[in-house]
């Protein structure tokens, strides 16, 4: 029997899966029926892949037929939830907003009431409170501003001064997302694109609304920083035609007349790039979003370990965030993917890579898919393998170490969107422990370091918060958020010797 120690990776990813799924739960829960059910979709789009990978840890391998016939049983399943999901959730939501209506009007009119006999000491306090302190905001504008708030949107009860704006404290009447399109709406009648309008939750938890000058708006790339990603974009057409170079078994550096040789590699490298960013490009589009240019990140190891690309624009909204922070990832990866299955099928004796097993020990993901279609191939010690299977498993590569939950990678804007900047802040502080503790444990894989020294130095800040911070994205996005986190550590985690032996990977 082998040794327990050799299942922690896969038993990682499981219980991670886990983690995520109970906590899911916990947030479905206080909406009942509805939420249980929304909650049972993210489990059935997650089941097949945590069902695969822990019986993978049990040493019980599942061939195409039955890993084909898990996603099927598993999409029809959840096309039934969703049908549930909507023949049963219509009257329960109906019932809600008739309930919410009438206590709205109740709280309204108990709320007039308090404010007719309470009106001049409140209107003497807040007119104290704009007198004794000094709003950066001219006086005519601020009360311009409080003329937006009403007893149906938000009604405000304190005005405070925040950097080169004002804080509004109050409670909320209403629908997120119809009150803030009615505030920022009256704003931008009255005072045109002069101020912007948060809607953000305060360290009570209670919502709160911030208005800044529009002047704090991102500013565009200067000259200076697009000349920076013109020289990184030629440093990593240089290092990706290296690396391909290197797997052909040559330094292109010192023989740059055999590009030829290396530029078919480095073209699909380029390819899985662009298929990144034209995911975050085309979401960021349709949400009238401004992207900078990407600024790409040379690697000898793989060519390029990606691209760090800025928002030049303010987010609407956190499902706004999510969608352009997966699309990258998401496109890019289903490219690498297919670029992988494409290349293990085309594989065989006398292919142009020879590569040694261990080689497909290095993930899960892509050893157990290996193992798939390639079967008793895998049991020798060197395996020969298409070009285009290294050029999927270095795209994703590339996607999986972008998906990492930390700061202004894709993943911490993922995990900022869903579960909200405080959860993001601990996943930014986990990743660099874990990060840390990788480098301890295998000082001679530099990745990790790599990585860890990026995220500290350049990426370890969130993303700033969104117009609408409230709204969050819908349980079907929080599905593929975590279904994005688990490949991503499916991608990266290594097979054990021990367990790859058991699944018949290497001798």
């Amino acid at each position: 029997m082998s040794n327990p120690s050799e299942f922690v990776s896969t038993f990682a990813i499981v219980l991670v899966a886990l983690g995520f799924l109970v906590w899911g739960y916990n947030r479905a829960k206080p909406f009942g029926k509805l939420g249980i059910l929304a909650w049972l979709q993210s489990v059935v789009l997650i089941a097949p892949w945590l069902l695969f990978f822990g019986l993978v840890a049990l040493g019980i391998f599942i061939n195409i037929i039955g890993l084909i016939f898990l996603f099927v049983a598993s999409s029809g399943v959840y096309i039934y939830l969703g049908n549930r999901l909507r023949s049963e959730g219509q009257d329960a939501i109906l019932r809600d907003r008739a309930a919410q209506r009438i206590a709205q009007q109740q709280e309204q009119e108990n709320l007039a009431k308090s404010v007719v006999s309470s009106d001049t000491d409140s209107g003497d306090r807040l007119e104290n409170n704009t007198t004794e302190e000094i709003f950066p905001i001219p006086a005519e504008d601020l009360q311009q501003i409080k003329g937006i708030f009403s007893l149906d949107t938000f009604f405000a009860t304190e005005t405070i001064s925040y950097q080169e704006g004002a804080i509004f404290k109050g409670n909320l009447r209403g629908e997120t997302e119809a009150v803030y399109a009615s505030l920022s709406q009256k704003l931008e009648s009255l005072l045109g694109e002069k101020y912007r309008l948060f809607l953000v939750e305060s360290p009570e938890g209670k919502p709160v609304i911030i208005v800044l000058p529009s002047a704090n708006d991102p500013q565009p790339s200067t000259l200076a920083q697009k000349n920076l990603a013109l020289v990184l974009f030629v440093a990593a057409i240089a290092t990706s035609l290296e690396a391909s170079a290197l797997l052909l078994g040559f330094d292109w550096f010192s023989q740059l007349g055999r590009y030829g040789e290396a530029l078919p590699i480095a073209l699909g490298l380029w390819l899985i790039l662009a298929a990144h960013e034209f995911g975050h490009w085309f979401y960021a589009k349709r949400y009238n979003i401004r992207l900078s240019l990407p600024y790409l990140i040379p690697s000898w190891q793989i060519g390029s370990f990606g691209s760090i690309t800025r928002f030049e624009s303010l987010i609407p909204h956190r499902t706004a965030l999510f969608d352009v922070a997966l699309a990258g990832p998401a496109i890019g990866g289903l490219v690498s993917f297919f670029l992988l299955a494409i290349g293990l099928i085309l594989s065989h004796p006398g292919s142009l890579f020879q590569i040694p097993i261990e080689f497909l020990q290095g993930s899960i993901l892509v050893g157990t898919l290996a193992k798939v279609l390639l079967g008793s191939t895998l049991e020798g010690s060197i395996i020969d393998v298409h070009p285009l299977m290294i050029v999927g498993w270095l795209g994703l590569v590339i996607n999986a170490l972008n998906l990492m939950p930390a700061g202004q990678l894709d993943g911490g804007r993922i995990v900022q969107a869903i579960y909200g900047r405080k959860t993001a802040r601990r996943t930014t502080i986990a990743t660099l422990v874990i990060l840390g503790l990788v480098v301890i444990f295998n000082p001679a894989n530099p990745i990790p370091l790599y990585w860890g020294i990026l995220i500290l130095f350049l990426q370890r800040d969130l993303e700033r918060p969104s117009l609408n911070e409230l709204s969050e994205p819908d349980d079907t996005r929080a599905a593929l958020g975590l279904l994005a986190l688990f490949l991503m550590l499916a991608t990266l985690i290594p097979l054990s010797p021990g367990l790859a032996g058991q699944l018949g990977i290497g001798g």
